[in-house]
């Protein structure tokens, strides 16, 4: 199974992300029911894993917490291969990764390591891009620098089994973890 865990948004959010969306005009755009928080990707893993995984992270604790979208950014290090939203600073989401993966590898859990930099993916660039699109990527993260989203409360997380398709992955949530509210 391919799985990953996240923090699916509020409604309210994704419609406020597709709006965001709709204005870059370069690039495939994620489907407003894959907008989400990647917490870990654990990649494929074998059924008996995911299910230690779930039993591991039902032992999770943190409180909930109050995230917002602020800003925009890309991934790419020769060439950009995906604009995103970014986050405000919160170091309740850093302790809630950190607890979760920490939960994940005592269990014995193998999965990619990765420097955690909370985003939800808003679109995938293809490999190349010609100048006139490069340059209208560009103009949309300058013009969306300064953009910040509506406030939401994070109540849980959740592990999701990712199914690749032709058109693109298909999210379905097997497990949710609540987090302690105040």
């Amino acid at each position: 199974m391919r799985v990953f865990l996240a923090i699916d948004l509020p409604e309210h959010v994704r419609d406020e992300l597709i709006v965001l969306q709709s204005s870059l005009t370069v690039g495939r755009p994620v489907p407003e029911e894959n907008l989400h928080l990647t917490l870990c990707f654990l990649d494929e893993q074998p059924e008996e894993a995911v299910e230690e995984a779930h039993a591991a992270l039902q032992g999770v604790r943190a409180r909930a917490f109050t995230l917002r979208i602020s800003g925009v950014g890309s991934f790419g290090s020769r060439s950009l291969q995906v604009v995103f939203a970014d986050f405000a600073q919160c170091p309740e989401l850093v302790e809630l990764e950190r607890r979760v993966t920490r939960s994940l590898r005592a269990v014995g859990l193998k999965f990619p390591k990765r420097r955690f930099r909370p985003h939800v993916t808003l679109a995938r660039l293809p490999k190349s891009l010609s100048a006139i699109e490069l340059d209208k990527v560009r103009d949309y993260l300058v013009s969306n620098a300064g953009y910040r989203g509506s406030a939401f409360e994070v109540a849980g997380f959740s592990l999701f089994q990712s199914t690749l398709m032709p058109r693109g992955a298909r999210h379905e949530e097997i497990a949710r973890y609540e987090l302690a509210v105040i």
